[in-house]
């Protein structure tokens, strides 16, 4: 049976696109700040005090006009975005790397089933689990590159 991690918290808290960077930043900062076409926006999504926060301004329907190619373009920056992140810190690739071949999944309470998974009745996971498929997806890659 293959293992499972569906918590990116505690150990695995480095694999949410909450964890904060060096710089401060997170995933969520550059993903909302990604959405506006206004730079004034941008700056001042990246300048939030919380990815929390970033990620209420990015959802904003009244703050700003989000770029008109938003639905086709989100997931390549995505995985752009997240290809940084465990590129830019070797710790953290090889955290990705420590993980093997577990299934990962994005679970959450915060009923995000698009990026992650949610329980649902008897407790099984329903959602896309897009984060976890690409932290697997990148895993595979990493791991390639190494042999």
């Amino acid at each position: 049976m293959t293992r499972v991690i569906d918590s990116f918290t505690g150990e695995y808290e480095c694999f949410s696109n909450f964890f904060i960077e060096e710089d401060g930043l997170t995933v969520e900062h550059r993903f909302q700040a990604s959405k506006p076409l206004d730079a004034k926006m941008q700056v001042r999504i990246m300048k939030a005090p919380t990815p929390a926060k970033a990620k209420a301004l990015g959802r904003s329907k009244t703050l700003f006009k989000i770029r008109p190619d938003w639905e086709q373009v989100k997931d390549s920056i995505m995985e752009a975005l997240v290809l940084e992140k465990f590129t830019k810190y070797k710790v953290l690739r090889a955290e990705l790397l420590s993980t093997g071949d577990a299934e990962l999944i994005e679970g959450n309470w915060w009923k995000d089933n698009v990026w992650g998974m949610v329980r649902g009745p008897g407790g099984k996971w329903i959602g896309e689990n897009r984060l976890g498929k690409l932290l697997m997806k990148l895993r595979a890659r990493f791991r390639e590159q190494a042999s």
